[in-house]
């Protein structure tokens, strides 16, 4: 019995008007995908690939918790892979209905499922050697690039704060989540057997004053809320806070004669920590060292931002009036083929490394890791959430030794991590956001997802502190009625 077979026999045979589901990221911060049906119709929000443990997320992403064409739209609300990496899958497990999400997700989407594609292919492509010399059948990719590529197709752009039907009754507006480019608040408004009632899913919140993009907006008269909890229990440094340690590290690192490996996401880190370095050039403390973007993604994800000034704040916005580039300077370098990023591994003397994937579990990040991890001289900077069981959280959190491209490795580098440059509000920013939604409305209910239990826990916590008592920290698969 597949998945969406056994999710099936939980439901009851009397169609409830306004039902959600949690199938993903309930509990945990990645694989986000959650079920809304309204007399009929059901509306996917979210379809994110699980990361975690190979055969576990090998597992769940290949086998759906629900009959793909028997959906009638997805709403996306960003583009990073824990929220938009199974789409290629689902398109091809039979769904035919539209993808909607604002163009610049659609554009960011166009990179990293292809590339998404491109892993899933060679992932396989490792494992079925391995299986070979043990005689066992070869196993399928979840999907391939070209299934990505196909999936495209079904994507439509919308812009922000204007309005429109995904089903009877359910009208969609999409506003800013100040997350990462393009990520949107979805207000879902459904009108239903006589009476009216307003969802709000966060997707990832943003925080205010982070560096591109702008602030996350405030949505009135929000009846329920799922909003993400990653940060639930934690705060984080301030953005300008960030910035001088950032310059602290590389200063520090450059005295030692070594190199700042940065393991990044290729979209909204990468530009961000660009950005930054751009604004330190003309600082003491920054010195004359040389700058490498390794990332094919990174660097085609940067062309999508410049197509995209739709989505900037005033900081950018001056930059341009200047006649300045936010994401170039002159020691910055994009590296684009496989000798350029081959030839860093013998590069003389201090630098600084921005390569992919910000959890080290994929791409050219790892051949930096794998050349550089054993210099005491050099510093791994981590500037992004690593996910239990990847190969970045096991660097994190102080292991002697690590795996990488099949060999251990000791880790006698510095590890350095800067909590400021995160795109996720943090607990007292959650806190804050949920204050504002519930002065500006009648807030009856919050969903607290896309955390770890304890994140999520304390989260909850603080929302009945301020006087909403009805929190759910819903488990996987779990159904609830509204």
């Amino acid at each position: 019995m597949v998945a969406w077979q056994r999710l099936a026999k939980l439901r009851p045979d009397v169609e409830k008007a306004l039902r959600l589901t949690f199938l993903g990221a309930a509990q945990t911060v990645t694989g986000s995908m959650h079920l809304l049906e309204v007399d009929g119709s059901r509306i996917l929000l979210d379809c994110g690939l699980f990361q975690g443990r190979r055969r576990e997320s090998f597992e769940r992403n290949r086998n759906l918790p629900f009959k793909a064409s028997e959906l009638d739209a997805v709403i996306l609300s960003h583009a990073h892979i824990d929220h938009s990496g199974n789409i290629p899958n689902l398109v091809k497990s039979g769904f035919t209905g539209n993808i909607y999400a604002t163009s610049a997700t659609r554009d960011l989407c166009g990179a990293m499922l292809l590339d998404s594609g491109h892993i899933q292919e060679s992932d396989v492509a490792h494992i079925n050697k391995r299986r070979a010399k043990k005689g066992l059948a070869p196993l399928e990719p979840i999907y391939t690039a070209e299934d990505a590529a196909s999936c495209l197709q079904s994507f439509v752009g919308i812009d922000y704060h204007r309005p429109f039907h995904v089903a009877p009754g359910v009208r969609v507006t999409f506003y800013d989540a100040g997350h990462i480019l393009g990520s949107v608040l979805t207000v879902l408004d459904v009108e239903e057997r006589g009476s009216s009632s307003r969802l709000c899913f966060t997707g990832d919140l943003g925080r205010k004053g982070q560096p591109i993009i702008r602030d996350p907006e405030i949505i009135p008269n929000v009846d329920y809320l799922i909003t993400e909890s990653t940060y639930g229990d934690r705060e984080h440094e301030s953005p300008q806070y960030a910035q001088a340690i950032l310059c602290e590290i590389i200063h520090s690192t450059y005295d030692r004669g070594g190199k700042v490996i940065i393991p990044s996401f290729a979209v909204g880190r990468t530009q961000e920590i660009v950005f930054d370095l751009h604004k330190l050039i003309g600082s003491e403390c920054f010195p004359d060292i040389p700058v490498f973007v390794d990332s094919p993604l990174a660097v085609n994800v940067t062309e999508i931002f410049r197509l995209h000034a739709e989505c900037y704040d005033a900081e950018v916005r001056a930059f341009l009036q200047r006649r300045e580039d936010p994401f170039g300077f002159y020691r910055l370098h994009y590296t684009r083929s496989v000798d350029e990023s081959k030839a860093l591994n013998t590069f003389e003397g201090p630098c600084v490394i921005i390569s992919a994937s910000g959890m080290c579990e994929a791409g050219r990040i790892l051949h930096h890791l794998n050349h550089h991890i054993g210099n005491e001289r050099n510093t791994v900077l981590f500037v992004g959430f690593q996910v239990e069981n990847t190969l970045g959280r096991k660097i994190l959190d102080g292991s002697k030794k690590v795996p990488i491209l099949g060999e251990d490795h000791v880790v006698r580098a510095q590890v350095r991590s800067i909590q400021g440059y995160s795109a996720h509000a943090d607990r007292n920013e959650l806190l804050a956001y949920v204050e504002q939604l519930a002065k500006h409305g009648q807030l009856k209910r919050v969903f607290c997802v896309h955390g770890a239990q304890a994140a999520c826990l304390a989260l909850a916590s603080g929302i009945r502190q301020l006087g909403l008592e009805d929190v759910l920290i819903p488990e996987r698969a779990q159904q609830v009625e509204l």
